[in-house]
C-alpha cells in the first residue's frame, strides 16, 4: 500500500515510549502523533484523521482527565463524525464511559493488546468509511440546496414562525427580500406546512418572462389565439391549481397585466388568452419581490388596491450581512453538503476563512454564498478552506484579525467610547468622565491601560 493511499490515524499520548510502540502496531495507518492537547488539536485540524487513539491523562496533569475530555470535545465539536478510541489506565471505567456519553468511539484499558487494538481501529475506519458513503448517498439525493432555512438568527427565526402560523390560512402573503434572501425557500416552506402541501408547487419569475409572452404565461392560451397558437395551452394558474402559486419579482408585472391579476384574486377566476369562458381557479397566490412596493405605488408603476389585496401579510426578510452568525453556520453546511458530494469528505472551513466569510458584506446573500462555497470546495487544495479559496477581494486585511474574544473587544470598545467623548468636549477629562458615566479617577486608569495620552 503506498503512502497516498493509507488512511490517515492520530495518535494522541505522552509516554513517547507508548506511542511509539501504538504507531509500529498499527503501521497500516498514516499515523500523525501528538502529545498534549494543544499540539493534537493543531495536527487534528490540518490533517482531518478519521480515527484518533488517545490517552485521557495528558500534561500538564497526566494523572487527572480533564485535558483528554476536553480535547475529546473539542475534536468533537470540530468533526463530529470522527470515531475517537479512548485509552484508560486499569479501575478508570467511570472516567473511560464519561468519555463514550460524550461521543467517544470505544476504549481499551491499559496495557493495551496489540491485536485488540489493531481490530478496534479497523472497526472503527470501516464504520466512518459506511458513515461518510451514507452521508454522499443523501447528498446526491438533495444536491442543490437546502432542504430548509437554516438559522439562529432571532429575526429570522420570528420570519420562520410567522409563516408557520400563516401557512395553514388562506391569506396572501408577500414576502419583501433582496435577491437570494431565501424567498423561495421561505415559499416552499409555507406551502409543505400548509393543507395543500400534496398538491403542486408552482413558482415563475415576474421579470425573466418578456412582457408579451407572460400574460399567456400566467393565463394559458386558446388555440388560434395568436400565430403560433397551435393547441390550448392552460397557463401556470391552472396548472397550479390545488396548491401553491409564487409570482416571484412582482414588482416587475408589467402595469397592463396587474388589472387581470388584481380581478382573479377577487374572483378567483381567470381566462385564457383569445378565450371567452371563465374557468375557476382554487390556488394560494404568494408573491416576492426585492422592490420597494409603496415607493412603486407612488410612482405610478404598481396598482395601489393590488398592493392591498397582496399585502394581507407582509414578511420582510433581512439580508445575509444583518444576520448575525448566519454566513458561517450556512458555509459550513455548504461545505459538508458539498465535500460529500465531490468525494473530499473532511474538507473543513480554517480560522482564515471563517473570519473573511464574517467579514465579507455577501452582496448576492445566501446564492452568493452557496456558489463562492461551491466552487472553494472544488478548487481548495488541502483538507482546509483558506481565505485564498474563496476568493472573496473586498475583505479588508485587518478584517481577517478580528477576534471574538471579549478581554479584545471589550477594550476596542472602551477606547473608542473615551476617544469618542474626549473629542465631544475638545479634551476636557472632567466634561468626559461625566459623558462616559465614570468617575474622574476611573477615566485616568482607563486611560492609563489603554495606553491613551
Amino acid at each position: 500500500m503506498s503512502m497516498e493511499d493509507k488512511r490517515t490515524l492520530m495518535i494522541v499520548e505522552d509516554d513517547l515510549a507508548l506511542q511509539k510502540q501504538i504507531k509500529w502496531s498499527l503501521d497500516l495507518y498514516e499515523s500523525v502523533c501528538a502529545d498534549d492537547r494543544e499540539s493534537a488539536l493543531l495536527q487534528f485540524r490540518k490533517y482531518l484523521p478519521s480515527v484518533v487513539t488517545m490517552d485521557l491523562g495528558l500534561p500538564p496533569d497526566p494523572d487527572a482527565v480533564t485535558e483528554g475530555l476536553k480535547l475529546l470535545s473539542q475534536m468533537l465539536s470540530f468533526d463530529p463524525h470522527v470515531k475517537v478510541l479512548v485509552m484508560t489506565g486499569q479501575n478508570d471505567q467511570a472516567n473511560a464511559l464519561h468519555a463514550i456519553a460524550m461521543g467517544a468511539f470505544d476504549f481499551l484499558e491499559k496495557p493495551v493488546d496489540a491485536d485488540v487494538l489493531r481490530l478496534t481501529v479497523e472497526r472503527a475506519f470501516r464504520i466512518h468509511a459506511l458513515e461518510s458513503e451514507n452521508l454522499r448517498a443523501q447528498a446526491l439525493q438533495q444536491p442543490d440546496a437546502l432542504l430548509g432555512l437554516m438559522t439562529n438568527d432571532p429575526q429570522m427565526l420570528k420570519i420562520c414562525r410567522t409563516v408557520a402560523k400563516v401557512a395553514t390560512s388562506q391569506a396572501s402573503v408577500l414576502l419583501l427580500g433582496e435577491s437570494g434572501t431565501g424567498k423561495e425557500v421561505l415559499a416552499r416552506g409555507l406551502h409543505q406546512s400548509s393543507a395543500r402541501a400534496k398538491q403542486k408547487f408552482v413558482a415563475i419569475n415576474c421579470a425573466a418572462i418578456p412582457d408579451n409572452l407572460l400574460e399567456s404565461e400566467l393565463f394559458g392560451f386558446e388555440k388560434g389565439a395568436f400565430t403560433g397558437a397551435f393547441k390550448t395551452t392552460p397557463g401556470k394558474f391552472e396548472l397550479a391549481s390545488g396548491g401553491t402559486l409564487m409570482l416571484d419579482e412582482i414588482g416587475d408585472l408589467p402595469f397592463s397585466l396587474q388589472a387581470k391579476f388584481l380581478r382573479f384574486l377577487q374572483e378567483r377566476k381567470i381566462e385564457r388568452l383569445g378565450g371567452r369562458q371563465e374557468i375557476a381557479v382554487d390556488v394560494r397566490v404568494v408573491c416576492a419581490t426585492h422592490h420597494d412596493l409603496k415607493e412603486l405605488c407612488r410612482q405610478g408603476r404598481f396598482r395601489e388596491d393590488l398592493y392591498y389585496r397582496l399585502a394581507e401579510i407582509v414578511v420582510e426578510i433581512p439580508p445575509l450581512r444583518a444576520r448575525m452568525g448566519d454566513a458561517n453556520l450556512l458555509a459550513h453546511a455548504f461545505v459538508k453538503r458539498f465535500s460529500v458530494a465531490e468525494n473530499r469528505v473532511g474538507l473543513s472551513l480554517n480560522e482564515s476563512a471563517v473570519r473573511a466569510i464574517e467579514a465579507y458584506a455577501w452582496p448576492g446573500n445566501v446564492r452568493e454564498l452557496e456558489n463562492c462555497l461551491r466552487r472553494a470546495v472544488i478548487m481548495a487544495e488541502g483538507k482546509q478552506i483558506t481565505s485564498e479559496d474563496l476568493g472573496l477581494s473586498d475583505v479588508k486585511p485587518d478584517a481577517l484579525d478580528d477576534s471574538l474574544d471579549l478581554r479584545v473587544n471589550r477594550n476596542k470598545v472602551e477606547k473608542q467610547s473615551i476617544l469618542a467623548a474626549l473629542g465631544r468636549v475638545n479634551g476636557n477629562l472632567v466634561k468626559a468622565s461625566e459623558l462616559l458615566g465614570v468617575s474622574r479617577p476611573t477615566l485616568y486608569d482607563l486611560m492609563y491601560r489603554l495606553g491613551l495620552k
